[in-house]
């Protein structure tokens, strides 16, 4: 059985399933919503349900409460359609454009960017382009069907060189994917993957000047951002800041930094929370959120690019709203949701 979804205030609309979530069925129909984790982890998918039903599978209450449930909001990633449904959703020009594939790809190499980043090159076939949006992510398929999400890390034009992709992957020990990159993975190695997802890409159609937020591994999304304007000419504004413990934890600075003395559109500001008495550091210290509420202290007129920890994340959206009048559909994110944020 299938049921009709119509998106308010575009018309769209799509099938879906019976038990299928709405999400999947609009990314396999190509059109788009706005979303991040596709697990009921991060709430960027949260939509105001108008006319039908549904039934959530499991989630995390910070990502739709029983309030906001109660309120008619639901999360399309986990939200089985029992009826036709109306869903109120921007449609995100350009989501849907590269539909999401499978393939195989190989480790080329792995290179231990700081104490617990590993960077990883994978080349990808070369009979088909792979097309994706700078900040979207691939999906690694591993044994028993469980996956793993990360950001590519260098833009879209670099595959027609060489088709391949660069990942930064954060160790979380006892991960079942990343104690395997930071032990037994070896160059040559295969691993199974799909993509492009995520709604997290700079939107075009937008003069308003640009704060790209990042914590941790967060950088890589932003690193393809930026390569992306670059390589297309970009003169809007765009302030970079990117927050770590310590300054190891920087493992690209000079490549932010190098960015930033070439591109006359781009400030970099890196700031440390934890800053080691032999950092010799000189540079800013506290939360990378607030430093950008104390240097831009009136969001009204920017968009913002957020990606990395959800705390992080979460934060940077409630007081850059609640305290720095930033219009909320402004405010971009992916929020990098590891297994032990999904439970």
């Amino acid at each position: 059985m299938t049921f009709t979804v119509t998106l308010q205030p575009s018309g769209r609309s799509f099938q879906v399933e019976r038990e299928e979530p709405v999400l999947q069925a609009a990314i396999r129909a190509g059109v788009g919503l706005p979303y991040g984790c596709r697990d009921g982890a991060c709430g960027s998918c949260k939509s105001r349900l108008l006319e039908g039903r549904v039934i959530h599978g499991a989630h995390q209450a910070k990502a739709l409460n029983a309030d906001e449930e109660a309120a008619g909001l639901i999360l399309p990633c986990c939200a089985a359609s029992q009826t036709d449904l109306v869903i109120e959703a921007r449609n995100v020009v350009g989501a849907g454009d590269f539909p999401p594939r499978k393939m195989p790809s190989r480790v080329t190499s792995i290179e231990r960017a700081a104490p617990d980043v590993a960077i990883l090159q994978l080349q990808l076939p070369a009979n088909e382009v792979f097309r994706y949006r700078a900040g979207q992510y691939v999906e690694f398929i591993l044994q028993g069907g469980s996956r793993r999400s990360y950001s590519i890390a260098n833009p879209p034009h670099t595959q027609a060189a060489a088709p391949g992709i660069e990942l930064h992957i954060r160790h979380l020990p006892g991960g079942k994917f990343t104690d395997h990159v930071f032990g037994a993975m070896q160059a040559k190695e295969i691993l199974r993957l799909e993509g492009p997802f995520g709604s997290f890409f700079v939107r075009e159609d937008s003069p308003l000047p640009m704060v790209l937020l990042a914590s941790g591994t967060g950088f890589a999304p932003i690193k393809a951002i930026v390569g992306q304007l670059e390589h297309e000419g970009n003169a809007r504004p765009a302030a970079f800041y990117w927050g770590c413990r310590a300054r190891a934890d920087l493992y690209q600075l000079a490549w932010a930094a190098d960015a930033a003395r070439r591109l006359p559109w781009l400030r970099f500001i890196p700031v440390l929370s934890e800053p080691r008495a032999d950092d010799d550091w000189t540079g800013r210290t506290g939360l990378v959120y607030e430093a950008v509420m104390a240097d831009l202290p009136d969001l009204a007129g920017h968009q913002v690019y957020a990606c990395g920890t959800p705390a992080m994340v979460d934060a940077a959206r409630r007081d850059f709203v609640a305290r720095c009048r930033l219009p909320a559909d402004e405010f971009y994110a992916d929020a990098f949701t590891s297994e032990a944020d999904k439970h």
